[in-house]
């Protein structure tokens, strides 16, 4: 299984004939932002006749482009429309020897107010669907209600974070985040606690993905895009912010790119650093004790992405760019435990931890397009190498039963990816895409310490994936599907001090379908399918301890095996004049599932042990709705409703138990524009109770007000938000299992953040026209 693809070789030919004396036209053209230059995908074109009755239509490529073909003689207007751009129509003439009309490039006008040098866009975030994908485009409305990519991911539909800023997409944890398209290497909630939300240009949520991804994933794939632009000259953006609540946290962001012949230059830097508290306070009820734990974070992070694009020419690009995290931080910790029925047994126990980390990624590719529209291969390798350190010391009062201690994990972890995509458009309705892909994962974990209750442990972690994959789709008028398959051969190996505690090797096939229906340009129905895997992540495979205290203790399973997922879901989706609405169902069988595993210790009661195992098979599914409009001039709003089921199961001490999670949220975000140049926010969210193996989680609501104030001609803006308004988020849990208890949990969710952010450099000249490699890495290929 350990082999390597060597050799890839696709021969594909196709041909294609028209005749010369075909009655019919074919309209053509491609559409462009005006002022950016950039493709826009998925808009409507529709072709109406001279009583406005619409004839056909059909949505534009990812590079803009589109076709109706076999257009009869007549009068037509030709119309386009995208959200956030302003509507496009033209007048056509088609005669029985037009033969085949190219409108050339069609610019679209972003639907805001024009200014003497500088067009403002992205200042509403704004929802895209796509075929197997959302995309939130990111704007002020959303980044001024968080300075970091955690803080705002509550207000993403489908995606919900919980008090530890562990992400989840459709009630499940088992999601893959990447940045750029790429795996990171990092701890999900760590990483997003560290990216500054103005660094973010997208948020893609895939629930659902192709054959041509990884099938990592349960409930699919959240793809954070940070800021690129290829604007011509030099170009950039500051913005800053201070949040502040009981303690300040500050952040800050510049965007650069210079932009000159066939080279183009960028670099994201941001920051976020500053204290954060956070307390949790637990009644042990069936052991007449409370715990109350009082934490106090104090994190210093950076990240920065530079990169160069080389345009050797029209049909060659090479690109190159790295990603740094570094990370440097700690938590000072002070836990109360009281012993309600012997006093003289309670004890305090002081923490302190200090972690630092450099998550670094390098990435080339290259990418070539053949003469023929839509024919090219892309060739891609990234680098990711993650270093961490953390040591943790723990002191205790003298009363106290326990001895001090300390432990130290230094964590070395390295992941090679490389791939190739093929893509080839077979005639003008089908598309065949093909590709290959390795990735090489080893880590290593050594974990020392002179804690009596525990033991010291050297761990190494390697495992191998190798895969093929294939798609054919084809579209037609008013339909369209794709099918592929992934084959993915896998094998890992993990040894604790050199010698082998687990070891596996299979190959499994991933199939995946899509099927779209659009009947007029109102209306789209969407059903799709794909098989999924979640492999456990390190820290549930690891023997290495996660966390140690004197009553709980988190240890990983290196016997855990993998859960495989069937997922059918069915979406629908209106285009209203003001606005859109989509709606969706989805169903996942889950094999193996994967849950905890919480057991007493038997020499202390009152302690957990906490693991992960496999129990038997499960189903889920959920409900969707979400809706963006525009009421009236100065109002609109984005909002969603979801409904999401599962039944767990686990065991808790000695018990085997099975509960039914049903749990709903919703959440709407209101914009107010007061003048052209100050808008306001209002934001809501609400998520039901919830029941976990263990623990009963009560609901929780809150609400965020804000405003920006845009000037100097609209190239600086300042904002100012306050969030949990009510000061009602927080996080009350209550459990029988494996005796009574309950707790809340609350950190500084309530407080004022001043952001500003300054545009300089950039104009409206006419930038050179060139594939987006952004648009590559949206959509990932082989990568994922």
């Amino acid at each position: 299984m350990k082999q390597f693809f060597v050799i890839i070789i696709l021969t594909l030919s196709s041909f294609h004939s028209v005749a010369n004396n075909d009655p019919f036209a074919r309209i053509s053209g491609t559409i462009m932002d005006l002022d950016l230059q950039e493709p826009v995908p998925y808009a409507t074109i529709s072709l109406q006749d001279t009583e406005g009755k619409i004839i056909t239509g059909t949505t534009s490529e990812e590079d803009g482009s589109f076709i109706i073909k076999k257009v009869k003689p007549g009068n037509y207007t030709l119309g386009i429309q995208f959200i956030g751009y302003n509507k496009f129509s033209k007048e056509i003439e088609i005669t029985r020897n037009s033969g085949a009309i190219d409108l050339g490039i069609i610019n679209l006008e972003a639907a805001v107010a024009e200014m003497d040098e500088v067009t403002v866009v992205g200042e509403r975030s704004t929802i895209e669907q796509r075929i197997d994908r959302k995309i939130i485009n990111v704007g002020k409305d959303l980044t001024t209600t968080g300075a970091t990519a955690s803080e705002i991911m509550n207000n993403v539909s489908s995606v919900n974070v919980d008090q530890d800023g562990n992400i989840a997409l459709r009630g499940n944890s088992n999601v893959r985040i990447l940045i750029d398209g790429k795996p990171t290497n990092m701890d999900p909630a760590q990483l997003l606690k560290q990216i500054p939300s103005t660094s973010i240009k997208k948020i893609e949520l895939i629930t659902n993905p192709s054959a041509k991804y990884n099938p990592e994933g349960m409930s699919g794939i959240i793809n954070i895009v940070l800021h690129k632009n290829a604007n011509n000259g030099f170009n950039g953006n500051l913005n800053t912010g201070l949040t502040y609540g009981e303690n300040a946290r500050l952040n800050g962001s510049l965007d650069l790119n210079y932009r000159q012949g066939k080279f183009n230059f960028y670099a994201n830097l941001g920051s976020n650093f500053g204290k954060r508290e956070n307390i949790n306070n637990i009644n042990l009820v069936g052991r007449d004790a409370k715990q109350n734990l009082d934490m106090l974070n104090d994190n210093n992070s950076y990240i920065y992405k530079v990169g160069v694009d080389y345009f050797l020419d029209d049909n060659n690009t090479f690109s190159f760019y790295t990603n740094q995290n570094i990370f440097d931080g700690g938590l000072d910790a002070t836990i109360n435990a009281i012993y309600l029925n012997n006093p003289s047994n309670s004890f305090d126990q002081l923490l302190n931890i200090d972690f630092e980390s450099n998550n670094a990624t390098y990435n080339f590719a290259y990418k070539h397009l053949f003469a023929k529209e839509g024919h090219e291969i892309l060739f891609e390798a990234d680098y990711n190498d993650y270093d961490g350190n953390e040591d943790f010391t723990a002191n205790f009062s003298e009363n106290a039963s326990f001895d001090s201690y300390t432990e130290d994990v230094i964590e070395d972890r390295g992941t090679l990816i490389t791939n190739i995509d093929y893509t080839l458009p077979i005639g003008e309705r089908s598309k065949f895409e093909a590709g290959a892909e390795a990735r090489i994962l080893n880590n290593e974990q050594d974990y020392d310490t002179n804690n009596p209750l525990a033991q010291d442990s050297d761990y190494s972690y390697d495992r191998n994936i190798y895969s093929l994959y294939g798609t054919f789709g084809q579209n037609y008028e008013k339909f369209s599907y794709q099918v592929g398959a992934r084959l993915e051969s896998f094998d890992i190996d993990a040894e604790v001090y050199g010698e082998n505690v687990f070891e596996d090797d299979y190959i499994t096939l991933y199939p995946s379908g899509f099927f779209n229906y659009t009947p007029n340009e109102k209306n789209t129905y969407q059903i799709s399918y794909s098989r999924r895997i979640d492999r456990p992540s390190l820290s549930q495979v690891s023997p290495v301890r996660q966390i140690s205290t004197p009553t709980i203790t988190v240890l990983g399973n290196p016997d855990l095996q993998p859960q495989f997922t069937n997922s059918i879901e069915f979406n629908y989706t209106r285009n209203l004049k003001n606005g859109s609405f989509t709606g969706g169902v989805f169903f996942r069988n889950i094999n193996d599932n994967i849950n905890q595993l919480i057991e007493e210790d038997p020499s202390d009661p009152a302690s957990l042990f906490i693991s992960f195992a496999n129990f038997d098979d499960t189903n889920a599914y959920g409900v969707e709705l979400s809706s963006n409009y525009k009421f009236t001039e100065w109002w609109s709003a984005n909002g969603s409703f979801e409904l999401y089921q599962q039944t767990q199961s686990g065991v808790v001490g000695s018990d085997f138990v099975e509960v039914d999670n049903t749990v709903y949220t919703a959440r709407i975000n209101n914009s107010f524009s007061v003048t052209e140049d100050l808008t306001l926010q209002l934001f809501g969210f609400y998520r039901g109770p919830s029941q976990e193996l263990q623990f009963k989680n009560e609901d929780v609501f809150f609400a965020n007000i804000g405003g920006r104030y845009s000037f100097l001609d609209n190239k600086a803006t300042v904002s100012l938000n306050f969030n949990d308004v009510f000061g009602t988020q927080e996080y009350k849990f209550s459990t029988t299992r494996p005796y009574e208890q309950n707790g809340i949990f609350k950190s500084e969710f309530q407080n004022v953040y001043v952001g500003f952010s300054y545009r300089f450099g950039g104009n409206n000249a006419k930038k050179l026209k060139r594939k987006q490699r952004d648009n590559d890495e949206a959509q990932g290929g082989g990568m994922f």
